[in-house]
This record gives C-alpha cells, structure tokens and sequence, in this order.
C-alpha cells in the first residue's frame, strides 16, 4: 500500500499550476481512524434507502428534494435563487434574478437526466460531460464550452494567474486525470468503501476542474450519480448541498487541506458527517411528510363531490406546490371554472393560502408543504 500524497506544483510559464496524483492506485487511505464514521454513514444511509423504499408514490416528493439540492449547490457559486423563487414560475421571478432561476432550473434538469441516464449509460465522464451540457445551457456559462473539457488554463481566486488562489493541472493532464477518476469508480479490486470512493472523487474532481465553468455544481452531482450507481441509494433522495452550503468555509478548507499537507483523512471525516447528517434530516422529512399527507387526505374529506378531483390536485401540489388556475386546470384536464372551485376549496380547509391579495391571476401556494424543506 502506497502513502497518499495529494500532488505537486509543478513550475509552468510563470505560474504553478496543481498536479494530482492519480488516485486509481493501491493507496493507504487511513480508513481505520475513519472506521466508526463509516460504519455510521453506511448505517445512515441505509435506513434512508430502505425507508424511502417504502414510502408510496415517492416521485411525488423527488422533485422537491431536487430542486432543494439544485438551489443550495447553485447557492454555493453565489447565485442568488431561494428555495421559494425555485418553486416559483419565471414570470413572478423579478428580471435580475432570472439569470439565477435558469441556473437553478437547469440544475434540475441535469439532475433528472443523468439519473435516466444511468439505466443505460453508466457512470463516466461521458454521462458528466453531458450533464454539464445541460448546467451550462442558455446561462452565463453557455459561452464556456458546455461538455466540453477545457482546452485553456483556468484558475480559481485573484484576478489572473499570477495572483490566483489555487491553479488547477494544465490542460494537457486533463485525459489522463479524469481516465483514472474512470477506472477508480469502477475498479471493484480496490479495497475502498464506495461512500468513501465518492468523497474522494468529489475531492479529486474539484482539484482537477475539468471544466471553464460549473465545475462545483457538477463534482457535486457526480456524488448523488455514484450513490445510485453502485446501488446505495435506489431513489435520488440524499442531497448534501444543504450540509456544503450551511458549513461552506469548512468544506472548502476541508478540501484545501488535502492539497496543502497530502491529508485526504480530514476531508473524508467532514464528507461523512455530511452524509450522516442529511440521512437523518432527509428521514425525518419524510416523517413529517407523511403526516402532513395524512392530514391533507383527511381534509379532503370536507369537500364533498370536489373530493376526487381533490385527491389529483394534493398529488400535483407534492411536486409543485404553488400553483393558478391556469395550471390546475391545464395539468388536471378540467376547465377553468372547475380549477376555481377546487381551488378556492383547499383554502376553505386550510390546505392552500392564496398570498396575493388579488381578484385576477392568483397564485396559491401549499406553505406548510413548503416549511417543510424550507
């Protein structure tokens, strides 16, 4: 077994850009002082893949835990999109904020194919390239190449590459570097736990930042990818965003780490603290959904004949909780009238709160839904 030694910088044309090692290797990843993390993360996430098994009609709910995750990852590179906002149709959303929204929707949808995806792609650069297509299209990364590998030299911090914070490996390392990110995902030889395999590889992606833009939404995505490829998780329903953006100056100090003392041991012990802590809120957001669906169902009980068209519209309100007319009436193929009365129903019993104060072109928004993930 091989000590870790996280790379060099290696002098080029006035600057030192960061050369990783590979990582697709017989490397002592110090697990022992990892062992009773592990063992709890594996614990975790197993009671989150089992419990979510079980909930019924659960692709009700996968929507919301996307667009949470697509809104804190996008969060972290500094956009500016609410939870609410990403909920929120583009024509409410203000001028100076759509930019952000098509981030975070774009994120979404990066999310939903690459998992479709994997049922006949597996995970591989490949499947990333074109998911970072997706990220990048019509937003303010579009003119960075989307999919495509960098051919320049990028940098992170400062103004240029003379006062940067940290230079990535020169563009010419790149084939190489993500070849054996490949082989490492897959290589089944290695005696490497696959919840640790993902935290290395989000550390080995950020470090190598194969990409002109996104690199961070993408490594981040590349986590909840492996988790499904390698069956840990059989629904996408661990989303770590939220623990890197609550603990943001940790997570990047944690991965700095590795690179400034060849110690990958810290960053993993934070990786799996994140996983431990969004098994346990994601199971407990599912506790408190199912109660919120039993009571919403009970509630329905009160709308007499409205009732069955009732049942249709709490099942669309699961993955878009606000809503018009318009919309009720277009995705429950009934008329608008109809919409109306339903609508103005789940008020009545406390389901929807209509929060503009208008006559016309209401909106109603299933706030205790909302909280929830908020």
């Amino acid at each position: 077994m091989k000590e870790y030694k996280a790379g060099t910088y290696i002098l080029h044309k006035g600057y030192k850009p960061f050369n990783p090692s590979f990582i697709n290797d017989d490397i002592d990843w110090n697990l022992d002082e990892l062992a009773q993390l592990l063992q709890d993360a594996s614990l975790w996430l197993g009671k989150l893949n089992s419990y979510a098994d079980l909930i019924p009609n659960i692709e009700f709910f996968i929507k919301m835990y996307a667009t949470k995750e697509a809104t804190n990852s996008n969060r972290i590179e500094g956009t500016r999109t609410t939870f609410e906002d990403a909920i929120t149709p583009v024509e409410q959303i203000r001028p100076e904020l759509r930019d952000d929204w098509h981030e975070v929707q774009n994120y979404i949808q990066a999310i939903n194919y690459s998992i479709n995806r994997l049922k006949e792609l597996p995970i591989s650069i490949r499947l990333i390239r074109e998911a970072h297509k997706i990220l990048l299209q019509g937003v303010r990364g579009e003119h960075k190449t989307p999919g495509e590998i960098r051919k320049t030299q990028n940098w992170i911090g400062g103004s240029s590459l003379n006062d940067a914070f940290f230079i990535p490996p020169e563009p010419n390392m790149l084939s190489d570097l993500l070849t054996d990110i490949e082989k490492f995902l897959h290589n089944e030889n290695l005696q490497v736990p696959e919840i640790i395999k993902a935290g290395i590889v989000h550390y080995q992606f950020e470090t190598i930042h194969p990409f002109l833009d996104g690199n961070g939404r993408t490594g981040r995505l590349l986590i909840i990818l492996y988790l499904i490829s390698t069956g840990l998780l059989n629904k996408p329903v661990l989303y770590i965003s939220d623990f890197f953006e609550r603990n943001r100056i940790s997570y990047y100090d944690s991965l700095s780490m590795v690179k400034q003392t060849d110690n990958m041991t810290q960053w993993l012990k934070f990786f799996l603290n994140g996983v431990i802590e969004t098994s346990k809120n994601s199971i407990k957001t599912f506790d408190e959904i199912i109660e919120l669906k039993k009571d919403a169902e009970n509630k329905l009980t009160k709308i007499g004949k409205k009732a069955t068209n009732g049942q249709r519209l709490l099942e669309l309100l699961y993955s878009q909780p606000k809503v018009n007319s318009k919309l009720v009436s277009q995705k429950l193929k009934v008329t608008p009238a109809t919409a109306n009365g339903i609508l103005k129903a789940f008020v009545g019993i406390g389901i929807l709160e209509e929060k503009t104060g208008y006559n016309r072109n209401r909106f109603y928004i299933f706030e205790d839904y909302i909280k929830i993930f908020r």
